[in-house]
């Protein structure tokens, strides 16, 4: 088997976002002949709502769409599935260290015009890449239960709350990544209630005691000032 076909599975669905149908239908076209479903969308304010309640296994998102633009889409993405996967198209060279940097973090990006056959190649070499990493999350010890809602340190059970557990979950996803107190809280609270940051402070305050009462030694949730926390596996 093939390092592409590997990084698929059965079910793959790749949301494409183009507001151009020519387009749209020329990926769809070499995606359907390489085994993946694929749905297309073209406004950019239909895209939160169809995430909503679709789980796709990577979004190819346009920079320029009518409605939300492409950068606050994966900004919204972002926030609210870390873990999927986005690559953007973009014809605007000057964007492409927005697209990658901090502030967006998109896992890759392709200028117009492309190769249909080099999309499919960056899509299977992103969710490679991602699902190398989106294993059951463990670092040296520490790993989560889904099913059972329970994060278990060198097998002892921390007893977290379930926003404890969504906290340590959503930063597992993403080892090295930063979140914002708002992006946390967005996790924390589907409902989109309105919270203090100190509520984000407070959770994580009680996540460390719990991990630091099984390992004193060592620091995995870190704070970075002024933006947020990360958890960062030990090396």
């Amino acid at each position: 088997m093939s390092d592409g076909e590997d990084a698929m599975r059965p079910n793959d669905t790749i949301l494409v976002v183009e507001d151009e149908p020519k387009i749209a239908q020329l990926v769809g076209d070499y995606l359907a002949g390489n085994g993946f479903a694929w749905h297309h969308l073209a406004h950019g304010d239909a895209v939160i709502p169809w995430l909503g309640e679709q789980a796709p296994s990577l979004v190819l998102l346009d920079l320029m769409l009518p409605g939300t633009d492409g950068l606050t889409l994966c900004r919204e993405i972002r926030a609210r599935w870390p873990g999927l996967p986005v690559i953007m198209l973009t014809a605007r060279v000057e964007e492409v260290d927005r697209l990658l940097g901090l502030e967006l973090g998109a896992d890759d990006y392709i200028c117009k015009p492309f190769s249909p056959r080099e999309v499919v190649a960056r899509i299977k070499a992103v969710l490679r890449r991602s699902r190398a990493q989106d294993a059951p999350p463990a670092d040296n010890g520490l790993s989560l239960d889904d099913e059972g809602w329970r994060a278990l340190a060198d097998g002892h059970d921390l007893e977290l709350t379930a926003v404890e557990f969504q906290l340590l979950k959503v930063m597992m996803q993403a080892p090295g990544r930063i979140f914002s107190r708002d992006q946390l809280m967005d996790h924390m609270y589907r409902d989109h209630r309105v919270v203090s940051e100190r509520t984000v402070d407070s959770h994580i305050k009680k996540l460390r005691k719990k991990i630091a009462e099984i390992w004193p030694e060592r620091e995995i949730i870190r704070s970075v000032y002024g933006v947020g926390y990360k958890y960062q596996p030990e090396e």
